[in-house]
């Protein structure tokens, strides 16, 4: 694959820009008839039935939508506590361990939402929360505890599966 091919995969050739792309095709094809210019309610009357819903593009895969929203709780939750806790006032490196935790459990849990967008998004979907579950899990683990977890190596494999689970949605 060129840059040029990775290119025009990013700006048009991926699931969302040729969402974005038919929306906007088929919005100008409903006012063509019309010679005036198009007004702002119209625009968005039509914008609103052009766009599936979330739910639509997900298909069976609408369970991950579901998971990305509880995970996400989670991780503000999670961010709740560990910003109050006090342990981590005065121990620089347990902080910063939670905040890597906490900023790749909020990045992965947005992310889950683009599972059902993928060719495979049982396998995508599937990657990203076990990566997700495992990495931060382990990271998690040690900032509150201060002790390394007895399962501490299934943090590289969490991010192992957080890598296959990106790659995935070039299949």
């Amino acid at each position: 694959m060129t840059i040029t091919d990775s290119l025009h995969y990013i700006a048009v050739g991926n699931p969302l820009s040729k969402a974005v792309i038919g929306t906007t095709a088929s919005l100008f094809k409903a006012n063509s008839g019309n010679l005036s210019a198009p007004n702002s309610k119209t625009m968005s009357k039509n914008l609103v039935n052009a766009l599936p819903t979330l739910w639509e593009l997900s298909g069976r895969s609408h369970n991950f939508v579901r998971l990305a929203g509880l995970s996400g709780a989670a991780a503000v939750i999670l961010g709740a506590v560990g910003s109050h806790n006090e342990k981590f006032k005065d121990n620089a490196e347990m902080r910063a361990i939670f905040d890597t935790a906490n900023r790749f459990h909020f990045f992965h849990s947005i992310a889950l939402l683009g599972a059902p967008l993928a060719k495979y998004p049982l396998l995508s979907g599937s990657l990203m929360f076990l990566g997700t579950a495992l990495f931060s899990g382990c990271l998690y683990y040690r900032a509150f505890t201060g002790n390394k977890p007895p399962f501490a190596r299934m943090a590289p494999m969490g991010g192992t599966c957080l890598i296959v689970a990106w790659l995935s949605f070039l299949l």
